[in-house]
């Protein structure tokens, strides 16, 4: 991968410590915020099993998660683990996972931020829904999107 692809804007103290935390809490309790869940996949290398909040984005039937920040943690830990778990309240829903190729993105790039551009925009340098196709392939390298199928 290129040093471009590899970039990953970190987020801010507010992100982590105030709305990353107000979601999870609020998904550990069954109430999701446009369609947040806590996905939970295991430590490519300590095999524990790390925690964060996403957005699970629905497109013609099919299910993916979309890394906006980039190349991070959970993402190399999905490829490791071919998988994981999204949990709801409750409710908790083992699921296999298949990177999408950078080719297949534009569009599912496209609808993950028609739905949630608000929330995570900043991370897409500029590029939105209603951008060229050709400025989603040009970033689509620097974001992981994952095919999910309940397993």
């Amino acid at each position: 991968m290129s040093a471009e692809s590899q970039h990953v804007i970190r987020p801010g103290w507010f992100t982590i410590h105030v709305v990353n935390r107000a979601v999870a809490w609020m998904t550990r309790r069954g109430i999701s915020v446009w369609g947040s869940r806590v996905l939970a996949v295991r430590g490519r290398k300590s095999g524990e099993w790390r925690r964060t909040p996403v957005n699970v984005l629905t497109v013609d039937g099919a299910r993916y998660l979309v890394a906006p920040r980039g190349h991070v943690q959970w993402t190399h830990n999905m490829r490791a683990a071919g998988g994981g778990e999204l949990h709801l309240g409750k409710r908790v829903e083992a699921f296999t996972a298949v990177e999408v190729g950078d080719d297949d993105k534009p569009a599912l790039l496209r609808a993950y931020l028609r739905r949630w551009k608000a929330e995570v925009g900043l991370f897409f340098k500029g590029v939105g829904p209603d951008s060229p196709d050709e400025d989603l392939r040009a970033i689509a390298p620097r974001h992981p999107v994952f095919r999910i199928t309940s397993s």
